[in-house]
């Protein structure tokens, strides 16, 4: 289990019981809009909140999940700081630990943290991409997640308090 926010999720008030979730949501026309999933239930039975996988995203997952047997993730080639040592620091945005070589994000010159004689300095810091704002992980997943290897996106940085745009090319990880 992650931290990791949901997202884009239908709330329903569906039945979800034990058996039925991955079963189709259906409108009042019989048009399949998502796939049941969880309940958010306070006393433990079943009944409360419904939630439901959006059909678009279905149709974005499963072909890959059939083809490759697993979702591709996509990204650029960083690695980020850990959000409690970013929030420690009072970091608004992403901060890259590491961009790894040969990466598109090496190859757009974005760096990660540095190391001095006497202490350690932040590289870049994510603060949007595509012109959304980039606050923290859940963020940057999001716009991957709706992403394809192959898409170039602008990505916002701050280093040393200068802000700048470059451009990158997204690719499977």
């Amino acid at each position: 289990m992650t931290d990791r926010k949901i997202t884009d999720v239908i709330q329903t008030d569906a039945a979800i019981n034990p058996g039925n979730s991955g079963g189709p949501l259906l409108d009042s026309s019989g048009h399949l809009i998502g796939v049941n999933t969880a309940i958010l239930s306070p006393s433990g039975a079943y009944a409360g909140v419904g939630f439901a996988v959006p059909v678009d995203t279905v149709k974005r997952v499963v072909p890959q999940l059939i083809a490759h047997g697993r979702m591709k993730r996509i990204g650029m080639g960083i690695e980020f700081m850990p959000a409690h040592i970013a929030k420690r620091s009072n970091i608004t945005g992403l901060a890259i630990m590491r961009v790894a070589p040969e990466t598109p994000a090496a190859k757009a010159g974005l760096e990660g943290v540095q190391e001095g004689r006497r202490a350690y300095y932040f590289g870049d810091i994510i603060v949007g991409i595509n012109g959304k704002p980039i606050q923290n992980f859940d963020d940057y997943a999001t716009i991957m997640d709706n992403s394809k290897a192959g898409d170039t996106v602008t990505v916002d940085v701050v280093r040393d308090g200068k802000k700048r745009t470059v451009s990158v090319e997204l690719v499977e990880l």
